[in-house]
Parts: C-alpha cells; sequence; structure tokens
C-alpha cells in the first residue's frame, strides 16, 4: 500500500499536475475570434498617402467620425499606453478609420502626438462614409457607431484580419464578451487591453517556436 502511494506521488501526481497547468497556459495563450476574416482596406491611403493593409500586421484598428479632434484624447491614451509598449514589435500597427474631410484635424493630431513620442506606426486612413459604414457591418459587431459616426472603442486584428476580444467563461468562470477596448477609460487600455494583445503576440511566438523560426526576424 506504502509502495503504491510512492509511486503515485513519484510518478502520476507530476503528470497530472503537468496536464493541469498546461491546459491552463493554453487557455491562457489564446485570445478568442469574434469576427473572422474581415475585409482588408482595400485601396484606402493614410494621412502619409501610403497604403495601409491588415494582411500580416497585428492591427489596433480604430474608427475616429467625422469630430477627430475631439477624440485626440483618447488617441493619447492609447499612444502612452498601447503604442509605446508594443510599437517595437515589427508587425504591429494602429490604424484608425477616418472620413474625408477630417484630413486637417487628422493633421493636427499627429502633430500633438509626435510632441510625446514618434507615431511611425499609427496611421489614420480615409474613405467616404458609404465604404466606411460598410467596412464596419461586415466586422459585425453589437455596438454601433455614435451619431459623429465614430465610435471611442479601438479592436484587435491579428495577422490573418480576424476580430479578436474576449467571449466565453473568464477566469473568474463568468460569462464574459468583449469585442473593443474604450480608449477613453485608461483603465481599461492598461489593464485589459495590453493582456490581451500580449496574448497575441505569445501566440504568435509559441507558432514560430514550433516552426524554428527566428523571432527576431519577426520582431517578436
Amino acid at each position: 500500500m506504502k509502495k503504491n502511494l510512492v509511486l503515485f506521488v513519484l510518478f502520476i501526481l507530476p503528470i497530472v499536475a503537468y496536464l493541469f497547468f498546461a491546459s491552463g497556459v493554453d487557455g491562457f495563450t489564446k485570445l478568442p475570434t469574434i469576427t473572422e476574416k474581415i475585409p482588408d482596406l482595400g485601396k484606402w491611403k493614410s494621412h502619409d498617402n501610403e497604403a495601409i493593409h491588415l494582411q500580416g500586421k497585428i492591427t489596433i484598428l480604430g474608427f475616429s467620425g467625422n469630430d477627430v479632434y475631439s477624440k485626440r484624447g483618447n488617441y493619447f491614451n492609447l499612444s502612452q499606453k498601447i503604442y509605446k509598449r508594443y510599437s517595437e514589435f515589427k508587425d504591429f500597427q494602429i490604424v484608425i478609420v477616418a472620413p474625408v474631410g477630417t484630413e486637417k484635424q487628422v493633421d493636427s493630431v499627429m502633430t500633438k502626438l509626435k510632441t510625446v513620442s514618434e507615431m511611425k506606426k499609427m496611421h489614420f486612413v480615409f474613405a467616404n462614409q458609404n465604404e466606411i459604414d460598410a467596412f464596419y457591418k461586415s466586422m459585425k459587431l453589437q455596438e454601433q457607431l455614435d451619431v459623429e459616426k465614430g465610435t471611442p472603442n479601438v479592436f484587435i486584428i491579428d495577422k490573418e484580419k480576424n476580430l479578436r476580444g474576449r467571449k466565453g467563461l473568464n477566469k473568474k468562470n463568468e460569462e464574459e464578451y468583449k469585442e473593443g477596448y474604450n480608449t477613453s477609460l485608461v483603465s481599461e487600455l492598461h489593464n485589459e487591453m495590453t493582456d490581451d494583445v500580449k496574448i497575441i503576440l505569445a501566440e504568435y511566438r509559441l507558432a514560430l517556436k514550433k516552426n524554428n523560426a527566428d523571432r527576431k526576424k519577426y520582431g517578436l
């Protein structure tokens, strides 16, 4: 009897513990998909007249609406809490979709942001309102755009153009659903969004490790 107990402690218990913690890590390092394969940005050009794409990038995606300048504080929060932390990663970018006609407001906001941080990987892209409405609808979000046709929320898009967020039971075994992160709430960016972006990066690191890829080459 004692011999069997010793064998259990030495051999069986470590295996059980390993399986338990391995399953927990696997659950932690997978951020649920909210919407699969959203469209790319097509031929929309940025404020620097660049063609910006979602495919192959980890993108923080936002929608400014017509009153871009009123959201300058939101974009400052985003630059300080998210951009500064993750801009070193090669395939990371922030993209804000703005209506045609707001170019001067964007220039003013970017000028202010560049006084506190380099913003090479933050892009505003311009489209007409019908194109923006159609694109937003394709994301199949519960939240609607506000009266200015924008939202304070930003969204995490992975390299395969999947919208990622929180869905299902959380660590407290409570039902949770989160498709976007409110840029007016510093605490939400600092606590929830930074964790979720970390998970996305961890997924790609794990994939590269499995494929014996060079993580430095991919900025991971």
